[in-house]
């Protein structure tokens, strides 16, 4: 499905133990939820969680973190969507540029125009995240996209120049 358009709504209070459940069922960190709530938020459908993610911003840069769709509603656009909106809030608060991890979902985010990076590369504000040093593993593949050059015309929540 195409086309889908979701809101974002912040993770606050009692959504935080429904955010760590979806997050640890799908193998995700969720040790640093509570700490980082302000950056987390649920995608809700006709009343039923249906997805998250959330972005950490540290100036102009921002980590892309716990994008996940339940298992009930994967192939139907959701993490497209929530992608989308989670990009498009990012560009609106001046990020220029995300990073993220993941072990699982390098092809995904590679489609949606995310480049592979070198974690040395990253700027010390995402190295120095739970994510970063602690949550995720080595192994893991670090990607990077810019934001920026997608201001003017962005179907998806564009920034007046």
């Amino acid at each position: 499905m195409t086309g889908r358009s979701v809101q974002l709504e912040p993770a606050a209070g009692s959504d935080l133990d429904d955010v760590r459940s979806l997050l640890r069922a799908n193998d995700l960190p969720a040790a640093d939820v509570g700490a980082n709530a302000d950056s987390i938020y649920r995608v809700i459908d006709e009343g039923d969680l249906v997805g998250l993610g959330g972005v950490e911003r540290y100036g102009t840069v921002g980590l892309l973190r716990s994008v996940v769709v339940t298992e009930a509603n994967r192939g139907e656009g959701y993490g497209t969507a929530i992608c989308d909106a989670l990009e498009a809030q990012a560009r609106s608060t001046g990020v220029e540029t995300l990073f993220l991890l993941t072990t699982t979902a390098t092809e995904f985010f590679r489609e949606r125009g995310y480049e592979p990076a070198e974690r040395t590369a990253v700027p010390e504000s995402i190295r120095q995240t739970n994510e970063f040093t602690d949550l995720c593993p080595e192994t893991a593949a670090c990607l990077r996209k810019d934001l920026a050059e997608k201001r003017d015309g962005d179907r998806f929540g564009s920034t007046p120049p």
